[in-house]
């Protein structure tokens, strides 16, 4: 495998940083991966040694207010101009650059948790861009709390604190209930899966974990995007022949024990997708691309992707 980064400037002037892997001869598809809140792209190494090995070439970026695209730690959480919307078109900007790069072969999208709710607005402007698309640790039915209750909160924490100030309170009501089932418990991220390895590394990571440091305005963006999502109008401007394919952890808190996922998989079907698949893996929590089957995971992928290229 060949590693290589570089960065573009988006629509906003926003520089993004992006990594690149690639196979060791010509590849025969690419693969664009949206990463999760509070973690980076790199993370995502290991799968990408994976898909390169069976001839495929990856490119994860660091969304706005994440890993070295947000730089310094300061600004960790702080999506700049646009926010949520402009942050769904700098992935749009990247799949440019992929498509420029590597004429004529499939491009797939993996977006994985909130990487999974930006591709979810993605192929809801732009799914013909894509040949088919993985929803991982994904959601189709937030809580009471993020659909009710946090629009107004945030609100009310950004005219008091300001947009750029953390709030605790939002980054409690958000993602401390995540860990509740596994309390006690020697770290606030044992949700995450079930690798202590993993789990070890994601606590001492300081790109990652980063949440009741983040700027009111990321709790705010947040709630307008999974809102703007789920509006029917917009959902059913998804291609019906859009392939796509949700996975999810059958023990994963953000999505209620996989019935989040569920509910997005019966929407879908509700708008004819004609090429739609969901599968639970048992006893996984929500990064299941770092479960203790994660091998099993890797190739479910890319027996599916296979299929379609």
């Amino acid at each position: 495998m060949e590693s290589s980064t570089f960065t573009y400037k988006d629509q906003d002037g926003v520089e993004i940083f992006v990594y690149k892997w690639s196979p060791g001869s010509p590849p025969k598809a690419a693969v664009q991966i949206a990463h999760g809140l509070a973690e980076h792209a790199a993370r995502y190494e290991e799968f990408a040694e994976f898909l390169t090995g069976a001839g495929y070439v990856c490119y994860a970026d660091d969304h706005r207010g994440h890993g070295k695209t947000a730089g310094d730690g300061k600004n960790l959480g702080r999506l700049g101009p646009g926010g949520w919307d402009s942050t769904v078109k700098a992935l749009k900007a990247l799949t440019d650059i992929i498509k420029k790069d590597n004429p004529g072969i499939p491009l797939f999208m993996i977006g994985h948790s909130w990487g999974s709710l930006l591709a979810q607005d993605y192929i809801e402007q732009w799914g013909s861009e894509i040949k088919g698309i993985i929803l991982s640790g994904t959601n189709g039915k937030q809580p009471f709390i993020v659909r009710t209750m946090a629009p107004f909160i945030a609100n009310r924490q950004m005219k008091k604190l300001g947009p750029d100030a953390p709030s605790d309170l939002l980054s409690k009501l958000a993602f401390k209930g995540y860990n509740k089932p596994y309390e006690p418990a020697p770290t606030e991220f044992e949700w995450l899966c079930t690798d202590r390895d993993v789990v070890d590394r994601y606590v001492n990571d300081p790109y990652c974990g980063w949440m009741s440091s983040a700027g009111t305005s990321m709790y705010v963006e947040l709630a307008k995007g999974v809102k703007k999502i789920a509006r029917k109008s917009l959902q059913e401007k998804i291609p019906t022949d859009l392939p796509i394919y949700i996975m999810t952890g059958s023990e994963d808190p953000t999505n209620n024990q996989g019935k989040g996922a569920r509910v997005l998989y019966e929407q879908y079907r509700k708008l004819s997708i004609k090429d739609l698949k969901i599968k639970s893996y048992q006893g996984a929590r929500h990064e299941i691309l770092n479960e203790t089957n994660r091998e099993e995971v890797y190739q479910d992928m890319l027996d599916w992707m296979e299929s379609h290229a």
